[in-house]
């Protein structure tokens, strides 16, 4: 049985985790291989059987479910004339750029990465809208506080 693309949210209170027993007898419950995708979004994925029918369980950590949904219900209030100026949250190099002027970006879309550290982080359209600017380059440096993109509403570039 299969139900793609319907999320099934179960968020037990501390208190009421006991309700939810352990697998049992001809049950199972496991981990399988982070995808990409899933270490971007930081979702972990099960397969899970119950009486013979198996399920693919995608589950993420609850502060993290909470903040993506504080940051839609922000971007969705955005009025539609907004402008967003993305900076840096950190200092470090800009080793890629999937975005340029003119297009039309939805929010949360990947714009650029920065390497801090050994590590790339990615950075996000806060908005969906139309790349207004692009400041930093290739390989350019960026210090903290920096404006990287310059994201429009698609009504303000239609004017």
């Amino acid at each position: 049985m299969s139900i793609p693309d319907v999320p099934l949210v179960i968020q037990p209170d501390a208190d009421q985790a006991a309700a939810y027993p352990a697998a049992r007898r001809g049950e199972l419950v496991r981990p399988l291989p982070p995808t990409a995708d899933d270490r971007a979004e930081g979702r972990r994925r099960f397969e899970v059987v119950v009486r013979g029918w198996s399920f693919e369980a995608t589950v993420e950590d609850a502060a993290r479910a909470e903040l993506r949904e504080k940051a839609a219900r922000t971007a969705a209030g955005q009025g539609a004339d907004q402008h967003a100026s993305v900076r840096a949250q950190i200092p470090g190099r800009v080793v890629r750029l999937w975005v340029q002027v003119g297009e039309t970006v939805d929010a949360g879309q990947r714009v650029l990465a920065i390497e801090a550290m050994k590590m790339e982080n990615e950075v996000r359209a806060p908005i969906a809208g139309v790349v207004e600017a692009v400041a930093v380059e290739l390989g350019g440096l960026v210090e903290r506080g920096g404006e990287l993109v310059t994201i429009g509403s698609v009504d303000s570039a239609d004017a």
